[in-house]
């Protein structure tokens, strides 16, 4: 992956100036919670800029201009949907976009939600997602990072990470979960997936999902990756409720429990600190929560 590139607001006044003039006396600010993959402004009180930090995220902003396009007013909840693509420019290397900003708070901000509601209405928007016609997405594969096609793609990666945190983990139960996650395949027609279902990309508003940000990692294919808050949120009868909604079969759920345990073991072997110690949680549930 190409070296990150710094993004502050200077340059996407400057963007927003030079490329969109009409905007160019809104004030520009960061928003609180940034994600890896993008930083992202808010730009007056209506609209944000979302800016790839490199450039292997840089090929989803045509693709999630699209998607957004395609899905905006399909879906149970508001996305956010774009109203222009930017270019190069002012020393940025890559294309950028401007949005609607959508008002509401991020699930790990909110306080006092109800999670078996949640769970309901996340599964009811998944199985929403997945019942659109395929033909408007774009086939997995690296423009998702692999989200979509098999957890296969990623052995390499958890073979590393048990090699790295032997002793420290269960090795023998880690592998036999990963066996069974990638003993099975998606044999039914692709279908739509969000790519990155998590706390911080789904919003609330009077305690009811209400939108669903961050489609870079979107795409069709197997739905599989887009299960795994059932560990890394939900538990007991919420989780229940989340898995009698989405109404998916044991071996996309075996899977989808792949992909927990992919991405908490390699968190867990890259570092330590709140995002390890919460890896360390997600791994505890994934290994004793089989769904």
């Amino acid at each position: 992956m190409s070296r990150p590139v710094d993004i502050d607001e200077r340059v996407v006044a400057e963007l927003v100036e030079e490329q969109f003039p009409r905007w160019a006396n809104m004030p520009v600010r960061p928003v609180a919670r940034q994600g890896w993959d993008n930083r992202t402004f808010r730009l007056g009180d209506d609209l944000s800029v979302r800016l790839p930090r490199a450039e292997s995220y840089a090929a989803g902003v045509q693709k999630e201009s699209r998607a957004l396009g395609f899905l905006d007013g399909r879906l149970p909840v508001s996305v956010p949907s774009v109203v222009a693509l930017g270019e190069p420019g002012r020393g940025y290397p890559f294309p950028w976009s401007i949005r609607r900003w959508l008002a509401g708070e991020t699930v790990d901000e909110a306080a006092g939600l109800d999670r078996v509601r949640l769970a309901i209405d996340l599964g009811n928007l998944l199985r929403a997602l997945m019942s659109l016609p395929a033909d408007a997405g774009t086939a997995a594969g690296r423009h998702s990072f692999y989200r979509g096609s098999h957890p296969s793609a990623y052995s390499d990666e958890v073979q590393a990470a048990l090699a790295q945190l032997h002793g420290k983990v269960d090795t023998d139960r880690c592998r036999s979960v990963w066996l069974t996650a990638t003993t099975s395949v998606w044999d039914s027609p692709p279908v739509w997936f969000h790519g990155d279902v998590a706390v911080g990309n789904l919003l609330v508003s009077d305690g009811r999902l209400s939108a669903m940000i961050d489609f870079g990692t979107c795409g069709v294919g197997d739905p599989a990756c887009d299960l795994v808050m059932a560990w890394t949120y939900f538990e007991g009868e919420a989780r229940e409720a989340f898995r009698d909604t989405v109404g998916l079969d044991d071996a996309t759920w075996q899977r989808a429990r792949g992909w927990a345990l992919w991405k908490a073991l390699v968190t867990l072997s890259g570092g330590s600190g709140p995002e390890g110690d919460d890896s360390r949680r997600v791994l505890d549930e994934v290994l004793t929560s089989p769904l």
